[in-house]
């Protein structure tokens, strides 16, 4: 059952004021089997002085491209509610005009666009109401017998109106349809959501969950679980192999999907996925239609289904069904556009926002993170509308061209245009190691802030936990992921690999920056220290490519990897013959694999950096007193020394390496490849030739 979650120690006290609806909307928006991501709509209704001194009466709508669990004030919009009435004396009404007019009855031009659904809300003659999509409501108005099972629930206390897009016609429809039945408590709207209303913010709110749990606890009195979705016909693989499966096949499905515009593809296998996934009937199912039109930009009209037998894991045979799946879905979604294209609108990228597998789960695509849950959140509401449809009837969704004109419609695809403008990294994985250091937080910082979302690597996890903590705390959850890794350790870097493809799917970018130093003279160099530049400088750097370069092919996209050599990876350095060797072998590596990643789209790029001491965990090591001595000077002269020894006259930070990795790894290096960039101030030993 939904809980009542008011808590009238938390509520705002004003009853009719704009922080109650701030709240109300808030508590709705909680519980996603109450309203959709970014759907529904709520109103209230007060009286307000305008900018004459004089009292108006007031109507705060939530504003186009919200969502009501974290709208604020400042994102509903005030209208005067004098200039609306008299709209429901016209007949007809476009969505054009209807837009155009309140634009002009807004009380503040600062205020967002009004929800697609403000006229409903204004014609009905009630202080507070709520537009919701609950699971339970869309399961009845989704079944084929859904107004008969409205009538045992409900009785006389509920209108139903037929399909009709949101706008003017349905607002009326809505408003003379509560007007001719004065026992009316709801508005059930078919193939969409509910409609309730009440006298106060509170009793607004609780006839909403009061008359959800109504319609819940009918039809769970009809589920008959075994008979679900047609009845199990494939049961899940255990926890261990759906994740062996997934990590397997996701880099294939981001590379499918990736060939208009890069996908994030996200894995979910939770259990009501995985019943569904696994009916005997949902194959059919799922390709009936969407369950709510307010689902249709985010997951597509249908999702891909793939008919696999998990049970045998020929993982072979599931990449070619996904190929050979992923080919006919993006040809029978142009086809489909097609057909029911009118007004020059322009195609979304063919493939598709959902993907499910019998045994494994669901995958999402979308162009970040962020996105590709949100399809995954709707389509779980949309497995539970099925659910409670065929326990109650046969589900049914909207025709093809009903769909294709709200997928389509100008005032949907509006909300779109208020997300923040991509960027040069947006819809880009970035793989860094030594992320908890300098140079790899820095370089994790400028990338993530023009869109990448980024895993740091290190065997400091705690360090990469704290880095990735700030970067989800400022740019959003899941922009970054942290990973414990040793890459020295073949199965710890392939680990990493597979905890950042289930994350995100896949990746484009390395930073091979993991590093160490030590110094001693030639003579004086140990086994021991020789190995260990070698082991962290020269394999780990080769084992991180060489996974890498393995997803890259299988994604057939592309990609970058950038090494951070040294200027010893051009210079021999005094006292530094392991580093220095080592440096040089990272250098020569990068531009064999360019060499061989070329016909992939791969690029392979070096950056040379020098005497990066700022947050450095190398230079706050014995490296410094090392260094120091072989220059004949103090730990603490270091700094001045280096800037000194620079033609420039400058020091080198970790934001200016960071600045040479972004621009071997954008698009403005994308025919440079087998390169190497100086970044060290002008040490004239060190210059390339």
């Amino acid at each position: 059952m939904v809980q009542n979650l008011w808590n009238a120690a938390d509520a705002p006290q004003q009853a009719n004021g704009l922080e109650q609806l701030v709240y109300r909307s808030n508590m709705i928006g909680s519980d996603r089997r109450v309203c959709n991501w970014g759907g529904g709509n709520t109103s209230s209704k007060t009286k307000m002085i305008d900018f004459r001194g004089q009292e108006i009466d007031v109507m705060y709508v939530k504003g186009s491209g919200s969502d009501l669990a974290t709208m604020k004030a400042q994102h509903f919009t005030g209208l005067n509610l004098s200039y609306i009435q008299p709209l429901l004396e016209r007949d007809e009404m476009s969505d054009e005009d209807m837009v155009a007019y309140l634009s002009n009855c807004m009380i503040d031009s600062k205020h967002p666009r009004a929800s697609i659904e403000t006229l409903l809300h204004a014609f009905l003659p009630f202080p507070h109401v709520d537009h919701t999509h609950p699971d339970a409501i869309i399961s009845i108005c989704c079944a084929d017998n859904g107004k008969e099972i409205a009538k045992e629930i409900f009785g006389d206390r509920f209108v139903w109106v037929p399909y009709v897009r949101p706008g003017f016609t349905l607002s009326k429809m809505i408003a003379d349809g509560v007007r001719s039945n004065p026992q009316a408590e709801l508005v059930l709207m078919e193939k969409h959501g509910l409609v309730t209303w009440g006298d106060t913010s509170e009793a607004c709110y609780a006839q909403t969950i009061n008359i959800i749990n109504e319609a819940e606890q009918y039809i769970e009195a009809k589920v008959n679980e075994a008979k679900l979705f047609g009845g199990q016909k494939h049961a899940p693989l255990a926890p261990e192999a759906r994740q062996s499966v997934a990590g397997q096949i996701m880099p294939l499905i981001r590379g499918l999907v990736s060939d208009e515009k890069k996908m994030i593809v996200t894995f979910d296998d939770e259990a009501d996925v995985l019943a569904f996934v696994g009916g005997s009937a949902s194959q059919q199912l799922s390709q009936i239609g969407a369950a709510c039109p307010d689902h249709l930009v985010h997951t597509k009209v249908t999702p891909l289904f793939i008919d696999w037998e998990p049970g045998e894991q020929d993982i072979d045979g599931l990449k070619q069904r996904l190929v050979e799946g992923l080919s006919s879905y993006k040809e029978g979604y142009k086809a489909y556009f097609e057909r029911n294209s009118e007004n020059n609108e322009v195609m979304f990228e063919a493939a598709p926002r959902v993907i499910l597998i019998p045994g494994v789960g669901m995958f999402n695509t979308g162009k970040s993170w962020a996105m590709s849950k949100v399809s995954g959140a709707l389509y779980h509401r949309a497995i539970a509308v099925m659910r409670g449809s065929t326990a109650l009837g046969n589900f049914v969704s909207l025709s093809e061209n009903e769909s294709f004109h709200v997928e389509y419609w100008p005032l949907e695809l509006y909300k779109l245009t208020l997300a923040p403008a991509e960027m040069e990294f947006s819809r880009q994985i970035a793989f860094i190691t030594g992320g908890a250091g300098g140079i790899g937080s820095a370089t994790a910082q400028r990338l993530v802030e023009e869109g990448a979302h980024v895993v740091l690597a290190d065997l400091n996890l705690e360090g990469a936990q704290k880095v990735a903590d700030e970067l989800n705390a400022k740019y959003g959850d899941a922009r970054a992921l942290a990973v414990k890794m040793d890459v020295t350790k073949e199965e710890e870097v392939q680990a990493a690999y597979a905890e950042a493809v289930l994350q995100y799917g896949g990746v484009d970018i390395i930073v091979n920056n993991a590093g160490l130093a030590t110094s001693s003279p030639f003579d004086e160099t140990s086994l021991k220290e020789w190995n260990l530049n070698i082991n962290v400088l020269g394999t780990g750097y080769f084992l991180v490519a060489r996974e890498a370069f393995k997803i890259m092919k299988q994604q057939s996209i592309g990609g970058s990897m950038v090494f951070v050599g040294s200027k010893n990876s051009v210079y021999a350095g005094k006292n530094a013959s392991a580093y220095s060797a080592a440096k040089a072998l990272e250098a020569h590596l990068a531009r064999c694999i360019a060499a061989e990643g070329g016909e992939f789209g791969i690029r392979v790029n070096t950056v040379l950096p020098d005497a990066i001491l700022q947050g450095s965990a190398i230079w706050n090591s014995n490296w410094r007193n090392e260094r120091a001595a072989a220059y004949g000077i103090e730990p603490d002269q270091l700094e001045e020394y280096y800037r000194k020894r620079t033609t420039l006259l400058v020091n080198i930070y970790p934001k200016d390496i960071a600045e040479g990795i972004a621009f071997f790894a954008s698009s403005k290096a994308s025919k440079t490849t087998g390169c190497m960039l100086t970044i060290d101030g002008g040490v004239p030993a060190a210059f390339t030739r």
